[in-house]
């Protein structure tokens, strides 16, 4: 019995000890355990896969990803911060800059505002195509100069007063359509995400004039086009009282844990601790520093449970950029099917 216990630990957990992780590699293929058959089976991979959504607001997603292995789950992530696409400045043409923010640094300024615009109503635009179209770029100008303001008290040294449009936001930035783009897109869709972007600091005499291009890329090329602000996930906290843990005990080992991880019931006149949320836990591991009750607790993660954090620009809504993610990881396995069909036939 205890060895069987000890198998499905390695199989299923994670173990996180005083000086070291444990079962920390997948192990359950084909032919590793006697007595488990673990060749793939569809239908029971779909009987365990599920996708539980946990939190969803206008830029931020939770949820859980379960039955699955840590391959696939990385994939994702990686897909959701490199390969889905979106629009960004990719071409700066200067016309004024006397500002002191030298030209290269002001494009690459430009280059990081993430752009409100729907990336899959446009198109990639072809290598060597310096001028766009309306059907793969979009088009912005950017055109402001300092002035003082006549109006400001003599004895003022606030510059917020002293100056008119010395502060240079994305507020500034207007769209000009191409083509037939003031049709399709109603006024107000195309712009920056936030309009409170500081871009640069201007005093009297100084202006800023230039035309930005906009293109569809991914995050692989560069950067400033990864829709994510954050991509990542955990494995499933899995906390386990070896015995059970009363008085001022109890109050100690809930302050080794997270808030509203532990928590401490009254029970015939006792203080008692119990498991009431693992998730909650960061997995500080505090508890190993208390001698009398490191003995008591088992740390551990679920080997196959994933908790995703999707925090989006605000390019294009959380549970869109997730549901892009999984068409380009179908698209990857198509591709990957017909390339085995390919050697097949050859």
């Amino acid at each position: 019995m205890a060895a069987s216990q000890a198998v499905e630990e390695m199989r299923g957990r994670v173990v996180l000890g005083e000086f070291g992780v444990r079962n920390v590699h997948t192990t359950d293929f084909p032919g590793n355990y006697s007595g488990y058959d673990d060749a793939w089976d569809q239908d029971r991979f779909e009987k365990n896969f599920r996708v539980d959504v946990v939190h969803m607001d206008e830029n931020s997603l939770e949820f859980d990803m379960v039955g699955i292995d840590a391959a696939i789950a990385n994939a994702f992530r990686r897909i959701l911060l490199a390969e889905v696409p979106t629009m960004a400045v990719e071409k700066v043409l200067v016309y004024n800059n006397t500002s002191i923010v030298q030209d290269e640094i002001l494009a690459h300024r430009l280059g990081l505002i993430p752009i409100h615009a729907d990336p899959r109503l446009f198109e990639y635009r072809n290598q060597g195509d310096e001028d766009g179209t309306e059907i793969d770029t979009l088009q912005f100008r950017l055109q402001v100069r300092c002035t003082r303001n006549p109006h400001a008290a003599k004895d003022s040294s606030d510059p917020n007063e002293l100056y008119v449009n010395h502060k240079v936001y994305t507020r500034h930035m207007t769209w000009i359509p191409l083509g037939n783009q003031a049709d399709l897109f109603p006024e107000g869709t195309i712009r920056p995400v936030h309009d409170d972007i500081l871009i640069a600091q201007l005093r009297p005499g100084q202006e800023i004039d230039l035309l930005m291009h906009c293109v569809k890329g991914i995050g692989k090329d560069h950067a400033k086009f990864s829709p994510v602000a954050t991509a990542s996930y955990r494995l499933l906290p899995d906390i386990t009282l070896l015995e059970p843990v009363e008085g001022e005990a109890a109050e100690e080992l809930s302050r080794c844990f997270s808030p509203g991880v532990i928590e401490v019931q009254e029970v015939q006149g006792k203080k008692v601790a119990r498991v009431a949320n693992p998730r909650l836990d960061t997995f500080s591991r505090e508890i190993f520093r208390h001698e009398k009750l490191k003995k008591v607790v088992r740390l551990a993660r679920v080997r196959d449970h994933y908790i995703f954090s999707v925090e989006s620009t605000g390019v294009l809504p959380p549970d869109v950029l997730v549901s892009e993610a999984i068409k380009v990881l179908m698209g990857k396995c198509r591709r990957f099917l017909d390339e085995l069909d390919a050697v097949q036939m050859d």
